[in-house]
């Protein structure tokens, strides 16, 4: 894990999924998503599948990686329809994988879909060296649905437990990140995604157990801690700003 006192600019970045998920648009912020993580090379661009061919093909040049995100956001898919879409996104060039799971049926106690559909997913993604993350929406789930899905997800080999799509009533809180960090242990991913802005934000998720961040802050993130390294005041209004 990162460790928060030993922390560079280019340390913060290689744990960002640099994120654009918006139903809505032209075509230029995927543009822009993919040169900012380029630029600062960021983990990975986290986008919904449609966006998967044309991402990777923007980032053919570079480490950063491809990330799709299956069921999104409500996880009301059926097991078959997020099977078809994980290894068709994985197909399309995709090299990460986040799966909203159905909070409904977890909620129903019918942790057998919750099972399967992670055991899917990694079924798809380990055999390719895609990696693999599950999606709680964890601002509808008690602490016992967190444990329950930790362990699932860890038994079935997933990389990643993550807390939210950032269309839920709430994301992450360091709460849930250091519940979700001591049920999965030190060697599993956890990944902290919604409401995570700025960088004293990214850093309180840091030191609770996150190993990734999921945001559309990246750029934000990274230029305040170049400020804060520097001495200088931190003014959001003069950065470059996003297309998005």
């Amino acid at each position: 894990m990162l460790n928060p006192s030993e922390l560079t600019p280019e340390a913060v970045a290689s744990i960002i999924d640099h994120t654009y998920l918006k139903p809505f648009g032209s075509p230029e912020p995927i543009n822009t998503l993919c040169a900012e993580a380029k630029k600062y090379q960021f983990a990975m661009v986290a986008i919904n599948p449609a966006e998967v061919e044309r991402c990777a093909e923007l980032l053919s040049d570079s480490p950063v990686r491809v990330g799709a995100a299956i069921g999104f956001p409500l996880g009301q898919n059926t097991v078959a329809v997020k099977d078809f879409e994980t290894k068709d996104a994985i197909d399309k060039g995709a090299t990460e994988i986040d799966i909203m799971i159905n909070v409904r049926a977890l909620k129903a106690g019918q942790t057998d879909i919750i099972r399967q559909e992670i055991r899917n997913m990694v079924k798809h993604c380990k055999p390719s060296g895609v990696i693999s993350k599950v999606i709680f929406e964890t601002c509808y789930l008690d602490e016992a649905d967190i444990i329950t899905v930790c362990n699932i997800a860890k038994e079935e080999g997933a990389d990643f437990v993550k807390t939210s799509t950032g269309f839920g009533t709430a994301g992450a809180s360091v709460e849930h990140i250091a519940l979700m960090r001591k049920t999965v242990g030190p060697e599993m991913g956890v990944k902290a995604s919604g409401g995570v802005r700025t960088l004293d934000e990214a850093i309180a998720m840091i030191e609770a157990g996150a190993t990734r961040i999921g945001t559309s802050s990246g750029v934000r993130i990274v230029e305040e801690l170049i400020a804060r390294q520097k001495g200088v005041a931190f003014d959001p209004d003069a950065m470059a700003q996003s297309s998005y």
